[in-house]
């Protein structure tokens, strides 16, 4: 008797387990909320950046009064700039005004960081004290400063009264009102910058500097091989930053305005200030706006050389 056997079953194919695939209306719906809260930071770029910069390119070519009429000049508003001996003074000003306070305001910001860096009582109300002037209108910064520096009756007129500093007016001389106007400028922005760099000291790995440490480093040695070329791109944000508010920011303006108004004898008339006379007070609208695509063509052009020459400020990578 012949028998027969049934050949071995074949095994079961093993599958593995696939990631489930989000579905097309989920992302879809995760792209519109993204679209979304992007949308108002772009529409007020278009609106009040964009649209403004566009507009203010076009009245450049014309003459245009308080009252509204255009007359096309052509390149005559450009033109008048080469021989604008005020305008040259005003971006004297405000050169001096960018080479003195980005410096000092960096390595007052600097210090400050390093400062409170390190977590001690009372930490949180330091920390609050040096910002605070930040969060203060400029208008009334400036108000406060012009009461503490008025000739003879101020407080600090009074303070330095034993010197012999009495009589010193700080804001009415031409040779020291600039100089004022730096040193409030740092007192008021000392404390953003002072946040910027703990965020960036934050990002700095304990680590390294504990083997640096046990290595035998100085403190001076790890603030130079390990803390500093960490923080690099941290103080090219503060320079670039720091810079462009110098020269366009409300510092630039709405500080000096109240203080001085540009005066005495013009020794604190920045560029941006120089703008707002031309339109707002002899009412040359078209040369107002030709200076002003001239100096936001001037910013452009500084950042993206300080992008080209430091890579973001990463100056040692290849």
């Amino acid at each position: 008797m012949v028998t027969t056997t049934a050949p071995p079953s074949q095994p079961a194919a093993v599958t593995r387990p696939r990631r489930a695939k989000a579905p097309a209306s989920k992302k879809r719906r995760e792209a519109l909320a993204a679209y979304a809260f992007l949308a108002p930071d772009v529409i007020g770029l278009i609106v009040f950046v964009a649209l403004p910069m566009v507009l203010a390119f076009g009245v450049a070519f014309f003459k245009v009064d308080g009252f509204g009429n255009y007359k096309y000049v052509g390149l005559a508003n450009y033109q008048l700039m080469g021989s604008d001996d005020q305008l040259w003074a005003a971006l004297k000003v405000t050169g001096t005004y960018v080479i003195t306070f980005v410096p000092i305001a960096f390595v007052v910001s600097f210090a400050l960081a390093m400062l409170v860096r390190n977590h001690f009582k009372g930490i949180g109300w330091v920390r609050s004290a040096f910002f605070l002037p930040n969060v203060v209108s400029l208008v009334v910064v400036g108000l406060i400063w012009q009461f503490l520096l008025v000739d003879k009756r101020g407080a600090i007129s009074n303070l330095l009264a034993p010197l012999g500093l009495g009589d010193v007016s700080f804001l009415g001389t031409p040779s020291l009102a600039l100089g004022t106007y730096v040193l409030i400028s740092v007192w008021f922005l000392m404390g953003y910058q002072m946040l910027v760099f703990l965020a960036g000291l934050k990002d700095v790995p304990k680590e390294l500097e504990d083997a640096a440490e046990i290595d035998g480093a100085n403190a001076w040695q790890r603030f130079r091989f390990v803390i500093w070329p960490l923080l690099r791109p941290t103080s090219f944000f503060v320079v670039v930053n720091s810079t462009i508010g110098a020269v366009t920011g409300l510092q630039a303006f709405d500080l000096v305005y109240v203080l001085t108004k540009g005066g005495p004898a013009r020794a604190t008339s920045t560029v941006v200030l120089y703008i707002y006379e031309q339109a707002f007070t002899f009412n040359n609208m078209g040369y107002a706006a030709a200076l002003t695509t001239v100096v936001v063509a001037m910013l452009v052009l500084c950042t993206g050389l300080m992008f080209a020459f430091t890579r973001g400020g990463r100056f040692d990578e290849d």
